[in-house]
């Protein structure tokens, strides 16, 4: 099923060509690609958590310019109305690989410069970084749960006629058959890709929520690929740290083994790698991508942790016209809120985890993840929902103890130690990617 090219601003000219259908750009087929046109991970969730703790710290009259500026969709979000707790909320972080802005106009020469991942030309509207973010009542420890944006799954109401596919392309299929819909049905061409946006999120979030068994998601957040580097830029320079040396001609990566104070450009790359060819051994994966990812979250949160952070009022500014350009949210969603909350996760609130996969396979052609819905479930059930420790009995002289198997418990596994070949970081090195990542400090990560 294929749409006609649209030659208006919502797609500049040059972003296509003429013969190229719609879905080809929007979807993401599988093609061969030149490493100009390689995906960036986002690390959308930092980006976030910078604007809005910027806007927390800037004055009112800014705010309100802010929340007027962005981007609002008024969409049904899942499990709405099933709220326990007021207090609490499950936040979807959506990153998008489009390299256009949320109006669908062509960024700035110099952030394609930057990105290194050709121009608007290139990418489409897959949902690259998937991320969702719980945030408990009575201040207990949030936590962000990563989906690897390849995992194989049913996408919600068969966008384009798929039934299933990588979880990420449920954003893209919805906008490629909303937006034929649309333009078929006369709409004005601007209406109609902000109406196909709005269902193309509305898609995404159910996919996802279904994915998690039916997890509640109370708002979402949704960036585009500039804001990572715009945000990034705003406040280098951000320190990470690397558990040994690593090369990737494609991203430009060029990292030796500690820590490190990388430029905006420095940070595209360390987020964008996805492969070392002088050390093949390092075996990058989707999941160490996820890991990248959060590094660079719990990185950034440390340095908006320093007071001076936002006392210069050119980087406030920088951060909310990124925003204006680049982030959208639901309708509902109170960002003045949000920013005290950001501001106590970048206190180290918040442990990060990835959701585990059980293998790699090839579904309709595509290279996917496999995983077990039913594992999923229970992972995401026991992050959500985490036991109440249990104080251990202490032996009474004289008393009896009960007999028969003691009760057992299921924890997060531990990090891993820090080996003489992968020096430490502040914060310890996880070159596991499926060990949890707490936050409040910088981690060396492979």
């Amino acid at each position: 099923m294929t749409s006609p090219r649209l030659p208006d601003p919502a797609f500049p000219a040059g972003d296509r060509g003429a013969a190229e259908p719609v879905r080809r750009n929007v979807a993401h087929a599988q093609r061969p690609r030149t490493s100009v046109t390689k995906r960036i991970l986002l690390s959308v969730a930092g980006a976030v958590a910078a604007v809005a703790v910027a806007v927390g710290a800037f004055a009112a009259y800014s705010y309100v310019d802010l929340s007027n500026g962005l981007h609002r969709s008024n969409i049904t979000l899942p499990g709405a109305g099933k709220k326990k707790n007021v207090a609490e909320s499950n936040i979807l972080v959506m990153g998008l690989d489009s390299r256009l802005d949320e109006n669908g106009n062509a960024l700035p020469t110099d952030v394609y410069n930057a990105l290194h991942a050709g121009n608007q030309g290139d990418g489409g509207y897959n949902a690259n970084v998937l991320m969702l973010i719980h945030i408990p009542a009575g201040g207990k420890k949030a936590v962000g749960i990563s989906i690897p944006r390849d995992d194989y799954a049913p996408l919600s109401g068969s966008p384009d006629g798929v039934s299933a596919s990588k979880i990420k392309e449920a954003y893209g299929l919805a906008l490629d058959q909303k937006l034929t819909e649309l333009t078929k049905a006369g709409v004005a061409q601007a209406d109609a890709y902000q109406q196909a946006r709005t269902f193309a999120r509305q898609t995404e979030l159910q996919t996802v929520s279904d994915f998690l068994g039916g997890v509640r998601i109370d708002h979402f957040i949704e960036v585009t690929m500039a804001a990572f580097y715009q945000v990034a830029q705003a406040v280098q320079p951000i320190t990470v740290c690397i558990a040994q040396d690593t090369q990737d001609p494609y991203s430009g990566a060029d990292f030796k083994a500690g820590v490190q104070q990388l430029s905006a450009s420095q940070a595209v790359s360390f987020v964008r790698q996805r492969r070392d060819e002088n050390n093949p051994a390092l075996n990058f994966t989707d999941l160490d991508r996820e890991r990248r990812q959060q590094a660079f979250i719990v990185s950034l949160a440390t340095k908006l942790k320093k007071a001076d952070t936002f006392a210069n009022p050119a980087t406030l500014e920088s951060l909310i016209a990124a925003a204006k350009q680049n982030i959208a949210l639901d309708s509902g969603f109170d960002l003045l809120s949000f920013a005290s909350e950001a501001q106590h996760l970048a206190g180290g609130n918040i442990t990060f985890t990835t959701l585990p996969i059980t293998g790699y396979g090839v579904k309709d052609g595509k290279d996917v993840n496999l995983v077990d819905p039913g594992q999923i479930h229970a992972v995401v059930q026991q992050l959500l929902n985490p036991a109440t420790p249990t104080a251990t009995p202490t032996a009474t002289p004289g008393a009896t103890t009960p007999s028969g198997p003691p009760a057992t418990t299921t924890a997060p596994a531990p990090a891993p130690s820090p080996t003489a070949s992968t020096p430490p970081g502040p914060n310890g090195t996880y070159t596991d990617p499926t060990a949890p990542l707490p936050s409040g400090g910088v981690p060396c990560v492979k």
